[in-house]
């Protein structure tokens, strides 16, 4: 709780900072609804001293995320922009289509990842780690979508959302 709050979560007033409970206070505990990685196992008794208890972390599966990375910047030599998209296009196997104009490029691809977290941080590393070996302009990243791969079929079933990534390559906007 923040220092100088005026009550505890459980109605009760709160303590000041450093304050400490008499000796033999208890203090008063509340639970809270289980989250959707509870595994069912429930607690039976007490801990006691020699007792284990292995908490297993839930193995999380990665996952496929459809990326759409957008970047911008000073305008560039049309064959050389295309050139480097197709570099980048063999560099990172997994590009589906890149579209590009002198001053702006869109780049959508599928990443395997644990979460979302992560594969954001592969797409926002993208750009500049291959800056340098595919040659690519120095722009800079202006648009990250990461979006489920169940979330990416529904919205192309509805009609809205990224169109499917065809045709597959490298094509001028």
């Amino acid at each position: 709780m923040r220092p100088g709050a005026a009550a505890s979560r459980d109605g009760g007033t709160s303590r000041s900072v450093g304050a400490t409970r008499a000796v033999g206070e208890e203090r008063a505990l509340t639970s809270v609804a289980a989250g959707d990685t509870y595994d069912g196992d429930t607690y039976d008794g007490d801990v006691y001293e020699g007792d284990s208890y292995e908490h297993e972390e839930p193995v999380e599966v990665p996952r496929l995320w459809h990326v759409t990375l957008s970047v911008s910047g000073g305008e560039a030599p049309l064959k050389e922009v295309r050139r480097g998209l197709e570099q980048l296009a063999h560099d990172h196997p997994f590009l589906l289509t890149s579209r590009y104009a002198n001053d702006h490029a869109e780049i959508r691809y599928w990443e395997e990842a644990r979460d979302l977290h992560d594969a954001a941080a592969v797409a926002l590393r993208l750009w500049g780690e291959h800056r340098q070996t595919a040659k690519l302009p120095p722009w800079e990243i202006v648009g990250l979508e990461v979006i489920d791969r169940e979330t990416y079929h529904h919205r192309v079933a509805e009609g809205y959302g990224p169109l499917p990534a065809t045709p597959v390559g490298v094509h001028p906007f």
